[in-house]
Formats: structure tokens, sequence, C-alpha cells
């Protein structure tokens, strides 16, 4: 369910009253959403989720411990309170705790679309599914896919008075498409944050007619290929990628960023000229949350620009030990700065390779960034 702002912050205030440790943290994360599952050309699932839940850390020094809690009447917040106590009193010291931080300026980053949420119900997800199985039907096709829609929220605080609350909302529709003759596969998606605007009649013409363009296949000769990645590969390629930013895994050497003597490569061209990755929570398209994991604020911050490492993400203890300032983790990805169509790049390239997606990536070494696919 979404919690209202007013009725988070009570929960978390009663938290701190309740709360016998030198300090606390707490928050509630809550959502409710809808799916539709589909495949052999019919619906076989279609369900509703509604979920919340609160987590409380309690700090003696440097001694920490964390209880969670799905019910919220009094003697089940308490209960929760003092199993974190316990818990915190029985845990050896790390010596990477810090202290616990006090009120924040968050900027509402906007964005969120839950009253159109309310709209998009399973009479709403059954027309779009009928988008792409009425006509693969039609051609004598196989369709199978999954259309989805969520609305989350979240609440920050600690015993020092910080406070913070953000909601969020996503939509997603993923189909692929098959020829009768088994040689022929087709695959797209959308995403968006307003279901309003996800465009799944665009995700149900294009899956049909990767299928319809893709059968009988033929090998091609080992070599060199210009290889063309859609946007959903990118993204694939581009989640991973991130991780790779930590300021601590750079500096101790893990990571491709690292550099012998301890160095790293920040500031070097690492990238082509075009790209920009950035975080960017009042991204309209993509907005993020006002505030990361450790209470920071977030804000726009370039890590890829011109090609070239522009930031490192430190977290709060890594940053008091280099001398820094700790930057909020990143609440989502933005890459931008080439202009060309899918479709261009296909016509202009002579020898080359499409790939739609990958596929359940690994990381076999964070040194070189190399992944399973």
């Amino acid at each position: 369910m979404i919690m209202s702002k007013s009725d988070a912050e009570a929960i978390l205030k009663k938290v701190f009253a309740l709360s016998k440790a030198e300090g606390a943290e707490a928050g509630i994360n809550g959502g409710e959403g809808g799916n539709t599952r589909f495949a052999l050309n019919g619906v076989t699932t279609s369900g509703q989720s509604s979920d919340l839940n609160l987590f409380v850390t309690s700090y003696y020094g440097k001694k920490s411990g964390s209880a969670t809690t799905n019910q919220f009447d009094d003697a089940s917040v308490e209960r929760c309170v003092r199993a974190a106590e316990d818990i915190a009193k029985l845990a050896p010291e790390d010596p990477e705790t810090m202290p616990i931080l006090g009120p924040q300026k968050y900027t509402e980053v906007g964005g969120s679309y839950l009253k159109e949420m309310e709209s998009a119900d399973s009479n709403w997800r059954a027309k779009a599914v009928a988008q792409v199985l009425d006509p693969a039907k039609a051609k004598n096709m196989t369709a199978a896919g999954f259309i989805q829609t969520g609305a989350n929220f979240q609440a920050l605080g600690t015993s020092k008075g910080l406070f913070g609350y953000d909601t969020s909302t996503i939509s997603s529709y993923t189909t692929t498409v098959r020829t009768a003759d088994g040689t022929g596969s087709g695959w797209a998606s959308a995403v968006s944050v307003n279901p309003m605007t996800l465009d799944t009649q665009s995700v149900a013409d294009k899956s049909i007619w990767k299928a319809e363009n893709s059968t009988k296949p033929v090998a091609i000769e080992p070599g060199k290929y210009t290889v063309i990645l859609e946007p959903s590969a990118v993204a694939d390629l581009i989640a991973f990628l991130m991780f790779s930013f930590d300021a601590r895994s750079a500096d101790e050497g893990r990571i491709f960023l690292s550099k012998e003597g301890g160095k790293t490569r920040l500031g070097d061209k690492f990238f082509g000229e075009k790209v920009h990755i950035y975080t960017d929570p009042s991204n309209t398209i993509s907005p993020g949350s006002s505030f990361d994991g450790q209470g920071l604020p977030t804000t726009k911050m370039d890590f890829i620009k011109n090609g070239t490492i522009a930031n490192l993400n430190y977290s709060r203890f890594w940053a008091q030990k280099q001398g820094k300032e700790p930057t909020p983790f990143p609440s989502n990805v933005i890459m931008d700065g080439g202009t060309k169509t899918v479709d261009e790049l296909v016509a202009e390239t002579d020898r080359g390779v499409l790939v739609t997606r990958l596929w359940y990536i690994r990381m076999l070494n964070p040194q070189t960034l190399l992944m399973t696919d």
C-alpha cells in the first residue's frame, strides 16, 4: 500500500520515542501493483500485490542491529524496536560505522503518477495484451509476455531528526513472438513511469515485425563486425557499469577504473567523445529519489562526460577516510550523446550485427569489465 507522508512520519516518530538505544534509524517502504502474464496466445495469470514493511536499526557506539516487521500495531512496532536493540548489543563493533545523520534538505523530484496508476487496472492490461495476441494469432504466430504496473513509496528517518519521503511509479511491457516454423523470433519492450504513456502498441508491432523478418536464419562466418546495440541492450550493460564507479573499489585496485600505485582513472579519456552518462533525480522521463540509502540528498552528477571519467562515488565512510565529500548513490542513470536512431545506424552499416537485448549478464572480471552473456 501507499502510506501518506504524515502517517509515515508519525510511525517513525513512534519508533524513536520507543527506542532506548544511543541512536536509531528507521524506514518504511511499501507499494502496490498489478501484473498480467500471457503465453501460447492466451492469458495465464493476472494478479495484484500490496506490501508494507518497517525496518529499524539501533546503535550502541559502533555496534548496530536491525529488525523488520510488516505489522504496524503498537505491540508489533515495539517488538521490532526491541529486537533491533537486542541484536545490536550482541553484535561486534564495526569500525566503519558512521554517525547518524541529522536533518537534511531534500528537493522534491516529482514525476510520480499515482493517479494514472489507478486507471492501469486488469482491464487496461488486457487491452494492451490483446494488441499483440490478436495479430499474432491472425498470422499463425505464438506470443508470450508480461505487463506490470507498480506504485511505491519510501520513508526514512533518524533519531537525530532526519526525515525523507518519496513516491515512485513504474510500468513495463515485454513480449516475445515466435513464427509457426520456430525459426523466427521477435522481442520488444517498453518502460514508463506513467502507464498512460507506455507505448504498448509499438511493443506489439515491433515484436511481430522482428519475428516475421528473422525467419530462416543463416550462419555468419567468424570475423570482425560492426555491432549495433539497441537501447535495451545498452541499458543491460550500463547497469553493471555503474557499480564500477565506486571510489573505494577503484582506490583499492579492484575495478577497471583502478591504476597501479593506488591511483584511479579519474580524468582519463576512456570512452568515445559522445558518451555522456550521469544521474539526475529531477529527470522527468526517469525520475529518481530525493535521497539515497545513506540519507544523503541526491543530486545531478556526471560519471562520464565527453568520454572522460568525471566522478567516482564516495560513501560516507570512504569519503571521510580519503578527505573527500561524500556523494549520494545514484537513484537513476541516464545516457545521452548520440542523435541517430537504430534504423539510421542499421541503414549506414554494410556488415554488422544487431543486438536487441542481453540476458543473464554476470560479471567475470571487474578489472576488465569482462561479463557473461
